[in-house]
């Protein structure tokens, strides 16, 4: 498809697919990435992303859509924030216990994302849109990002998957020097502290989740674009396991997952790695013409850009992640990721999906489509079914 042909599809509307449906969401940006979905108090499916004209400006914002259960369409999309001096990324929607409904965002000047912070506002219904509510900086060191939702600790505490940039004072970030860590609040948000993930360069995207014994297995994306890897926690996620490798592949490109139903455990993501791939680009953020100077870091892990990112595939394990032997390929393309632009029609990247189990047994999964939108894939429960037989 082509950047035109992909905005005509952009109405929202869900239409059969092989085993369930799909839409494209409506948006009124030209770039639309990182697509987060949570299930709100009263049922309704939400997704966040961010969009504008291209990653790392400062027209970057968060927008929001709705679709009600049993609707066939999903809702208008509502810009969320308007910070016009940096480039609002990486959504992140958590239902509190007291059913509060908050936006976490990061938000960073032009690539710089060593210079990241990390915001919080709470959110509410308004009819047939979210509208947020006013922000506040969480306070977490500068250079932190996010990408998974909070999960609650067995005291209430929440946890909040991170990953940190570890500034290096006049060098560029290049992604060289981030590691994972869990960001935990005992204060219902007011207040964090970072506990590090041991042993983790360049283990990025922590996403944490409850196995059946108890303990919990995180997910993480690798700047080293070599392998998708895993840690465990067996204290209800007071520390971790240093990240180890899983039968995954990953190109340093984000990562989806969640429990099903029947003890399986899903990982939406593009496996696919360095070691498999020739293309490379020389960062992420190489189009923005912002007028740095600084020297690239040097040392640290040696993260590799532009491998692609495709087929998108629901990967299934049934032994707590450690292998996926189950591979289904959602949608295929060439993946090519070397321009982050959304109309010149050069990227093909399906990315960054985000998944989110059904209480009917099916399962909602958004992500990227070529940069230009974000599309909806809803797969039904005997499908799911019949991929664990």
């Amino acid at each position: 498809m082509t950047p035109d042909e992909i905005a005509e599809k952009m109405t929202g509307q869900l239409t059969p697919r092989a085993g369930g449906q799909e839409a494209v969401l409506p948006a009124p940006t030209v770039q639309n990435h990182a697509a987060f979905l949570a299930r709100m108090p009263d049922g309704a499916l939400a997704c966040a992303w961010f969009g504008g004209t291209l990653e790392g400006k400062a027209d970057i914002s968060i927008h929001a859509c709705l679709l009600d259960e049993g609707a066939t369409r999903w809702g208008p999309a509502a810009r969320l924030t308007n910070d016009p001096d940096r480039s609002e990324q990486n959504p992140v929607l958590f239902v509190a216990p007291d059913n509060t409904i908050w936006l976490f965002n990061t938000a960073q000047p032009a690539g710089n994302q060593d210079e990241s912070q990390v915001f919080m506002r709470p959110v509410h219904r308004k009819g047939d849109r979210l509208v947020a509510g006013d922000a506040r900086d969480t306070g977490l060191p500068p250079g932190t990002f996010i990408r998974a939702a909070p999960v609650l600790r067995d005291d209430g505490a929440w946890m909040l998957p991170v990953f940190r940039c570890n500034p290096r004072p006049g060098i560029r970030w290049t992604g060289a020097f981030d590691t994972a860590a869990m960001a935990v609040s005992t204060d219902g948000g007011a207040s964090w502290k970072i506990a590090e993930v041991p042993d983790s360069p360049g283990a990025v995207h922590m996403s944490p989740v409850p196995l059946e014994d108890s303990s919990l297995a995180a997910f993480y994306r690798r700047r080293q674009a070599d392998w998708v890897h895993r840690s465990e926690s067996h204290d209800g996620g007071r520390s971790w396991s240093a990240p180890a490798a899983t039968d995954v592949p990953n190109n340093n490109s984000s990562i989806g997952v969640g429990m099903l139903a029947g003890g399986w455990l899903a990982l939406v993501c593009n496996p696919i790695s360095a070691a498999q791939s020739a293309a490379r680009r020389a960062s992420l953020y190489d189009e923005l013409d912002e007028g740095d100077d600084r020297p690239e870091a040097e040392g640290g892990c040696k993260p590799i850009w532009g491998v692609e990112r495709a087929p998108l595939t629901l990967c299934l394990s049934q032994d707590g992640g450690r292998s996926f032997p189950i591979r289904h390929v959602i949608e295929d393309s060439p993946g090519t990721c070397l321009s982050n632009n959304s109309l010149d029609g050069r990227n093909k990247e399906l990315s960054y999906p985000v998944l989110l189990p059904r209480p009917d047994g099916g399962l909602d999964i958004a992500y990227t489509l070529y940069r230009r939108a974000i599309r909806h894939v809803r797969l039904d429960a005997a499908t799911l079914a019949a991929l664990g037989a």
